[in-house]
């Protein structure tokens, strides 16, 4: 499992140019309007020019990305944080001519920060963490009043402004931290969604592989018969000629013989399609059983319900590989022994997986089962079992079991893993 963790772990996301230039295209559009109450509404003095400048230079680089990139193309980490370096920066000289940290716009200069940690990798985001701390220090000792009625000076007493600038920071560090973790945890669910997925087709398809056989072996079978056809022609034609009496005998026998190896595998289905595609409850735990035999820990099968009126179900190939996750999980983590009790009645059906190890700690109880965690130990982490628990417990519930995590009730007495079906999910007319 370690291996699909490391091949759908977290990677350096890469953020949709559009996105970005829908976002400024807002930015712009909010600027300029603010600006225009503020100048002709309010008729607040300020540098009108300089601040128009400045919007119309934000929207110059937008619709230049806009041009030269098509919509559908994806900013390398590098490339996103120059534009949202940019963007920083353009808030920042607006702010900074408009009153600085006195300015109640003077919070969204985090915005950039907030979508950098929403979407790139954490080295590029915390540096632009860094240079939107330096532009809000900067902001700090601005020399540009804030617009204001004419005639009225509004200076902000420089406690005040520290304040602002305490509150500003530290709103940005919240918002960046919470918008990282969330991101983060998509990415996990959706690269562990995207394994889980493939093992699932993967087990399909060897599963098929009798049916494909089958298939392939009907559509050889006619060309494979003209091929006897034109050999038995040719053998008749060429009489006792020397030259290719030979060859054409030695053309018929392999055709035989290869139309005898198809039809062994046409005939394999219909003798074992039973066998294969529909087991009783008890095969199939014995089945998911069998691979973990050799590696040393004691498995012990306990059929706490009488084996004549068990259920007997299609194959399913996502409920063996969760099956044998979970009980691969307990052989790891067993000291001796683990055992596996079966029960069923007239309405569920119950397996239990039961170590002697050292169980699991209340950590990995509170959340169990989310990806990319590893370890069982008792320590201080909390997390699940790692990609491999994550993929057999999604496996499990898709066939529609509930599973339980517990410990045992005797101190030291190991894990348990209780999955419940319904009945008639395990039965062949249900199963899937």
């Amino acid at each position: 499992m370690m291996d699909l963790a490391a091949q759908f772990g977290p990677s350096s996301r890469r953020l949709r140019l559009e996105t970005l230039v829908k976002l400024r295209w807002v930015a712009v559009a909010g600027q300029g309007l603010t600006v225009m109450v503020v100048a002709f509404w309010f008729q607040f003095p300020l540098p009108l020019l300089t601040c128009l400048a400045l919007i119309g230079a934000l929207a110059a680089a937008n619709a230049l990305l806009s041009v030269a990139f098509p919509a559908t193309y994806r900013l390398e980490p590098g490339a996103a944080f120059a534009v949202l370096a940019l963007d920083l920066f353009q808030m920042g000289a607006l702010l900074f001519i408009t009153g600085g940290l006195s300015n109640p716009f003077a919070p969204l200069i985090s915005i950039p920060v907030i979508i950098s940690f929403a979407s790139q990798p954490r080295l590029y985001s915390v540096a632009l963490f860094a240079t939107a701390l330096v532009f809000i220090t900067i902001l700090f000792f601005t020399p540009f009043p804030l617009p204001w009625f004419p005639g009225e000076d509004l200076r902000m007493h420089s406690v005040m402004q520290m304040g602002i600038w305490c509150s500003i920071v530290s709103m940005m560090a919240f918002a960046a931290f919470y918008a990282y973790r969330v991101s983060q945890e998509a990415t996990l669910l959706a690269d562990a969604l995207t394994a889980t997925e493939l093992i699932l087709q993967r087990e399909k398809h060897l599963s098929q592989l009798d049916g494909l056989a089958a298939a392939a072996a009907h559509e050889l079978g006619t060309p494979l018969a003209t091929i006897s056809v034109v050999a038995k022609e040719m053998e008749r034609e060429l009489g006792d000629d020397e030259r290719f009496r030979e060859d054409v005998q030695l053309l018929r026998s392999q055709s035989e013989r290869c139309r005898d190896i198809l039809k062994r595998l046409t005939t394999l289905p219909s003798e074992s399609e039973e066998h294969m595609r529909v087991l009783p409850l008890s095969s199939m735990i014995e089945e998911v059983m069998a691979p973990h035999r050799e590696f040393g820990i004691e498995l012990e099968l306990v059929e706490a319900s009488n084996r004549g009126r068990e259920p007997v179900g299609t194959r399913n190939a996502a409920i063996m590989y969760g099956l044998g996750n979970l009980l691969e999980n307990a052989i790891d983590y067993a000291r001796q022994k683990v055992t596996v009790t079966v029960s069923h009645d007239d309405h569920h059906v119950v397996v239990i997986i039961a170590d002697d190890g050292e169980g699991f700690s209340q950590g990995v109880l509170q959340r169990i089962g989310e990806p990319y965690v590893t370890s069982r130990q008792r320590d201080m982490r909390a997390g699940g079992l790692g990609l491999g628990l994550f993929i057999a417990k999604t496996l499990l519930e898709r066939s529609g079991a509930t599973l339980r995590f517990e410990n045992g009730e005797a101190r030291e007495s190991g894990a348990r893993v209780i999955v419940t079906w319904p009945r008639e999910y395990m039965e062949a007319s249900a199963a899937t």
